[in-house]
């Protein structure tokens, strides 16, 4: 059994009340476990150069979980379950790399059923560990490229909620991520803030694929000069077949 008294959550705790997020000891004790796992498994692979207890507490932790401040409704639409009784809301974490956001949005809301892609299978070891330790049901850790896994017969457009806190251009992004979205789903893109240009340049891309950009939330993580953007693209229109393109293209020649 995992002692977790040397932890102080008041500053986390702080964080989400923030966001309008309250957890239970259940979930707090889970949020640390998988702490305790990331530390423990980032000493023989590489996961993630933040390994301080506060650090990934704030820049990971809160900030996946600050997709709440994405869209007005989302909270209460896609995340609590108030308005979607019998109505599983599905979401799929594109470049998940240690678990980010997909984990957290799990573990805090716990009726979302996810799906977390990575192309590294050391990586999806790693969640898979995660999932059996913390006992998470309605999640699953996929190993594949996006551009393979968003063909048509794979999971293309089976997903209420694409979102991706993956290093890549928001050109290329869209095009690993938007396939996968349902007509009428958002795909939302974690950026830093100063990244306006590049959803500018990402406009025809979107486009094309089938997606409008509805908004930038821009905020900064709590108790922090940190700037955040969120894109949030709703997907309007089917995706044309020819995409995503074969695996490299997307990142060495984006849709302009």
């Amino acid at each position: 059994m995992r002692d977790f008294r040397k932890y102080d959550l008041t500053s986390f705790r702080k964080d989400l009340e923030e966001l309008h997020i309250h957890l239970t000891e259940e979930q707090e004790e889970r949020f640390l476990s998988f702490y305790e796992l990331l530390v423990e498994w980032n000493e023989v692979m590489n996961l993630t150069a933040i390994t301080e207890f506060d650090e990934v507490i704030k820049k990971h932790f809160v900030d996946s979980l600050s997709l709440v401040k994405a869209i007005p409704e989302l909270e209460e639409k896609f995340l609590s379950g108030k308005a979607s009784a019998g109505k599983t809301f599905t979401l799929i974490d594109v470049g998940t790399g240690a678990g980010f956001p997909g984990i957290p949005l799990k573990i805090a809301f716990p009726e979302l059923q996810i799906t977390l892609l990575d192309s590294l299978q050391k990586r999806v070891n790693f969640l898979n560990t995660v999932i059996q330790e913390l006992s998470l049901t309605g999640i699953e850790a996929v190993h594949g490229r996006a551009e393979d896994l968003a063909r048509p017969g794979k999971l293309r457009e089976q997903f209420d909620l694409c979102v991706s806190r993956a290093v890549a251009n928001l050109s290329t992004l869209s095009e690993y991520c938007i396939p996968f979205v349902k007509k009428g789903g958002y795909f939302i893109s974690y950026k830093s803030g100063g990244s306006e240009a590049e959803a500018a340049a990402a406009g025809t891309a979107v486009r094309i694929l089938g997606g409008e950009k509805t908004e930038t939330v821009s905020f900064f993580l709590p108790g922090t000069d940190i700037g955040r953007n969120f894109y949030v693209i709703r997907k309007k229109a089917p995706t044309p077949a020819k995409y995503p393109r074969k695996a490299g293209l997307p990142a060495k020649e984006p849709i302009h």
